[in-house]
């Protein structure tokens, strides 16, 4: 889909991320702002987006973050668990079971401080980079791929 200017003229593709730039969009859905004006709360509940805007009306309820979010949570928990766990070990060597003690509920309460954040700052880019319906295109369904034929 082609952006256009107010006078009818098709933008460039530079015209139109200029106008949505990335950085400020995935900065405000990571704060739970509104990508779009960055004064709307992105989410009415913990992991559930508000379906549009309550200060610009931008419409929300057609992201698509799935399971992208997940995987960078993991992704930087496990990194910094794992991090952590190898300095610890290498300074004051502990039970097995004493480092399960510490590194069990850090991995717990890092993954659950990180999931809101990822996950608005997914959605922030989906709305940058015009994904998902956020471009004013409907969000068709993938081709379905023609039946093989098995005959041969």
């Amino acid at each position: 889909m082609q952006a256009e200017e107010d006078d009818g003229a098709p933008a460039t593709f530079e015209q139109s991320r200029a106008d949505r730039p990335t950085g400020t969009a995935i900065r405000r859905g990571a704060l739970g702002r509104c990508p779009a004006c960055g004064s709307g709360r992105l989410f009415g509940a913990f992991l559930k987006p508000v379906d549009t805007c309550a200060a610009c009306g931008e419409a929300m309820h057609h992201h698509r973050s799935d399971d992208l979010p997940p995987y960078i949570v993991i992704t930087i928990v496990g990194h910094l668990v794992l991090g952590g766990y190898m300095m610890t070990d290498l300074v004051v060597p502990l039970s097995t079971w004493a480092h399960l003690a510490i590194w069990a509920p850090i991995t717990v309460a890092g993954s659950l401080l990180l999931m809101q954040p990822v996950k608005g700052g997914v959605i922030g880019l989906q709305w940058a980079l015009r994904m998902h319906g956020f471009g004013g295109e409907a969000d068709e369904a993938e081709p379905v791929l023609p039946k093989r034929n098995t005959s041969a």
